[in-house]
């Protein structure tokens, strides 16, 4: 079942502790049960701090999209518009889904497409080619996700969780 009406806008400065907040919980309910409590805390406090994310907020090559629908946030998108591709991800312009998490509750129900083309948009307006991700190799329901969304396997790179070296797959998409 999709929601009806989801409301994508882009995050500004003032939205920097609900990033931090958002981002940390769907992080950890998404990859917690397979990895230690301690690379994750190490992880979360890399990542997810009000301050890093003021920080995110204010470089003009980093988007954040906020997704809404009932009066509550339900996910949020982060595309990079700049930045260098892995050498496997074709073309001369491409942007990256940093991420994009879709609260638990909320899933299954058109949020994640909602964002993805946000960021197709998005990705046009700045003159990209190609938009490609990283995805952990065990998190098979993202990257079904994504195959449905007309993305690719291309490669792999590494993905430091505290301590802990894995391996994510190198998607792409043409835009």
């Amino acid at each position: 079942m999709f929601v009806s009406s989801v409301t994508i806008r882009q995050a500004s400065i003032a939205d920097a502790a609900l990033l931090a907040e958002i981002g940390g919980r769907t992080f950890s309910d998404t990859f917690a049960a397979d990895n230690t409590p301690e690379d994750m805390e190490s992880y979360l406090a890399s990542a997810f701090s009000p301050a890093i994310q003021a920080a995110e907020l204010a470089d003009p090559q980093i988007l954040f999209f906020i997704a809404e629908t009932g009066g509550k946030v339900a996910g949020y998108a982060k595309l990079r518009t700049s930045g260098s591709a892995p050498s496997s991800v074709r073309g001369t312009n491409a942007v990256e889904i940093v991420r994009l998490y879709v609260d638990k509750d909320h899933q299954g129900h058109g949020i994640g497409a909602a964002l993805i083309d946000q960021c197709f948009i998005s990705a046009k307006a700045v003159g990209a080619n190609r938009v490609w991700l990283g995805v952990w190799e065990r998190n098979d329901k993202a990257q079904a996700f994504y195959r449905k969304c007309g993305f690719r396997e291309v490669g792999s790179q590494t993905f430091m969780l505290g301590k802990d070296q894995q391996t994510d797959v190198v998607m792409e998409r043409t835009v």
